[in-house]
């Protein structure tokens, strides 16, 4: 199998020691250690629970990112000559994708953007991720700017996988950054070369998508490391997302950070801080402040076995296949039109 040109996005944003922490390091494990030719295009700051939205009224507006040897980086509206200590991303630097406003543009934005427009008719593979953590079960997958963005860029008839790294450990130690990042290359490299069957897929009758959620626990340490687990998406539900709060209170800076899975992952240890305050006095005022406690700490007995969510329990990596569309309810129904037309009169 011919090596791919990849395109890699994400929705966490540019690399960033605490907000980004593993896009930078990822990019240079697919170029430096597999040789692959990767393209970056990613949001300018980060679009988690975005999902597969796109801006449609608003110009998008590039700009150009230099990462440093540390994670940090700095933007430039045009390009410009390399600094001490930035990093050449091959023949150009990371391009990062906002409006031309103040807001933020979105990881399937980016994407199709890159695919039609940057790099039109040179993109094999598009990599979402590494996501700041889980990705796992439909409530996580179907707000997901890291799965939007592959879903996106499937519906182009791309190959497509996302890529979330969970957080077991908090603060996940960084010893464990390389690991992560070896065998989730591993793991994309295997699928490029035995990419799944689906007599539905969008394109050849291939699978539309994967996504790949790996663990951050110790066990990447091991010789014998965590076991890989073909896997289907756990069907499950949330309650409430949003908290009364006072319309006066605003986001403190940096605390976007708390979009993500992560934050319920660290919320649940006890270490994340308190996103919301209830307010009595009327104001129709709401924050995300997420209550799902049962999606991050479920019995084993009660997740189906075989799901992600029952791989990811065990401190298992998932991979699953999934088609970019959504799910529809078995029936009866056969190929005769006929069939298919009410007979009611309403």
């Amino acid at each position: 199998m011919p090596q791919p040109r990849v395109l890699l996005t994400n929705d966490d944003g540019p690399p960033h020691p605490k907000d980004s922490p593993y896009i930078l390091g990822l990019y240079r494990y697919l170029t430096e250690e597999i040789g692959w030719d990767v393209k970056v295009v990613l949001p300018s700051a980060q679009k988690s629970w975005i999902g597969k939205a796109y801006h449609i009224k608003e110009i998008t507006k590039g700009s150009y990112f230099y990462p440093k040897e540390d994670g940090t980086g700095e933007m430039s509206d045009i390009p410009r000559p390399l600094q001490i200590e930035e990093i050449m991303v091959y023949d150009t630097v990371l391009y990062s994708l906002k409006l031309s406003f103040t807001n933020k543009q979105t990881p399937a934005t980016c994407v199709n953007v890159a695919l039609h427009n940057l790099f039109p008719g040179k993109i094999d593979l598009v990599v979402s991720g590494p996501n700041l953590g889980r990705n796992t079960s439909a409530a996580f997958a179907l707000s997901s700017g890291t799965i939007g963005a592959a879903l996106s860029s499937s519906l182009s008839k791309v190959r497509s996988i996302a890529l979330s790294y969970g957080t077991v450990l908090y603060p996940t130690p960084t010893k464990l950054f390389t690991p992560a990042h070896r065998l989730g290359s591993s793991i994309i490299v295997h699928l490029w070369n035995n990419w799944g069957k689906d007599q539905g897929g969008l394109r050849n009758g291939e699978v539309d998508l994967y996504s790949i959620n790996i663990p951050l626990g110790e066990n990447l340490l091991t010789e014998e490391g965590p076991k890989i687990c073909t896997t289907t998406m756990w069907r499950n539900s949330y309650r409430r997302l949003f908290k009364r709060t006072s319309a006066d209170l605003h986001t403190p800076k940096g605390e976007a950070l708390l979009a993500g899975p992560n934050v319920l992952d660290s919320a649940i240890q006890g270490t994340g801080p308190q996103i919301a305050t209830a307010c009595d006095n009327g104001e129709l005022a709401f924050k995300f402040s997420p209550d799902m406690t049962d999606l991050i700490t479920p019995s084993l007995s009660s997740i189906p076995v075989g799901t992600d969510a029952w791989a990811l329990h065990q401190g298992w990596i998932s991979v699953t296949p999934l088609r970019a569309s959504f799910g529809e309810p078995d029936s009866n129904y056969q190929n005769d039109s006929e069939d298919r037309i009410w007979k009611l009169k309403l």
